[in-house]
C-alpha cells in the first residue's frame, strides 16, 4: 500500500510538516515522488517511521537516530526487541512513581506513615533506571555487573540531602560546560572547573575513583554516539571538549 504526506501523517499521528522535514534532513526519504510531484511512500518508509518514532519516544536525537538506521549493521527486527525492553523499564519506572504518588497522598489523608527515606525511593530508582536503559549494556560491559551494581546500591541509599546534591552537580556539570565550550580552551579554568565538577559527580555513584577510570568514561562519551549526543545536544563538539578536558585534568593529556 502507498501513502501520501497527508495520508502516512494521518496514519502516524504526526505532522505533513514533520514528514517534510524528516525528508529534508534525509532521515525519511519517499520511495518516489509521482507525476503530480507528491511524495509517495510504501511499506519500507512506513516501517522506518515506526522504528524513527520508537527512537523519539525515548528521547534519541534525530541526528542519532539517522546515523543509526543508516548504519550497514542496521537490525530492525533486533531494534524493535530493544525498544520493547526500553518502553518495558520505562513503564516500570512510571509504576514506581504512580506508587510514590499514591503513598504520598495517603499521608495527607493521615492513612499511612512515609519516611523521608522512602519519598525518593521512586525518583533515585528512576535514575537507576534511566541509566540502565541508556547506557546499562555499554557501562556494564567496560566496568563489569559487580561495579554497576554497587553503584545503584550506593544511588539507593542516598540521603535526601545527597539526592538534592547529586541533582544540583548535574546541573552544574552542564551549565560549566556550556561557558568553558565558549572558550574553546579545554586546559582553561572554566573548563577545569567542569572537569573538577563532572568528578564530584562521578562519586555519588562510584565506591571509588581513579584517574584512570575518570579519563576512560570521558572517553566512552566520544567513542557512544549515545553518550555523544547527549552531550553534543545543544552544541556539537562538546562531548570532545569534555573529554579533552578530562584527559588534562587527570594527567591523561598533557
Amino acid at each position: 500500500m502507498e501513502y501520501t504526506v497527508q495520508k502516512l501523517g494521518e496514519l502516524a499521528g504526526v505532522s505533513t510538516r514533520t514528514l517534510r522535514y524528516y525528508d529534508e534532513i534525509g532521515i525519511l526519504k519517499p520511495a518516489r515522488i509521482n507525476s503530480s510531484g507528491y511524495r509517495i511512500y510504501g511499506e519500507a518508509e512506513v516501517n522506518q517511521l515506526q522504528q524513527i518514532l520508537f527512537y523519539r519516544e525515548l528521547d534519541v536525537s534525530l541526528e542519532s537516530i539517522k546515523k543509526i538506521i543508516a548504519a550497514p549493521s542496521f537490525d530492525s527486527t533486533n531494534a524493535l526487541k530493544e525498544h520493547r525492553e526500553k518502553l518495558l523499564a520505562k513503564r516500570a519506572q512510571l509504576d514506581k512513581l504512580i506508587a510514590n504518588v499514591d503513598k504520598t497522598l495517603a499521608v495527607a489523608d493521615g492513612k499511612m506513615i512515609m519516611s523521608n527515606n522512602e519519598k525518593f525511593e521512586g525518583f533515585k530508582q528512576k535514575m537507576i533506571d534511566d541509566n540502565e536503559a541508556k547506557y546499562g549494556k555499554e557501562i556494564r560491559e567496560k566496568y563489569g555487573d559487580e561495579q554497576v551494581d554497587r553503584s545503584n546500591k550506593k544511588i539507593k541509599g542516598m540521603s535526601e540531602e545527597q539526592y538534592a546534591e547529586i541533582e544540583k552537580l548535574g546541573r552544574e556539570v552542564v551549565t560549566t560546560l556550556a561557558e568553558a565550550f565558549a572558550t574553546g580552551d579545554p586546559a582553561g579554568e572554566l573548563a577545569q572547573k567542569s572537569a573538577d565538577l563532572h568528578r564530584k559527580w562521578l562519586s555519588f555513584y562510584w565506591d571509588s575513583y581513579s584517574k584512570e577510570a575518570h579519563a576512560g568514561l570521558a572517553q566512552m562519551y566520544v567513542d557512544d554516539e549515545r553518550f555523544t549526543a547527549y552531550y553534543d545536544s545543544k552544541q556539537p563538539g562538546t562531548a570532545e571538549f569534555l573529554r579533552d578536558a578530562v584527559h588534562i585534568y587527570t594527567g591523561m593529556k598533557k
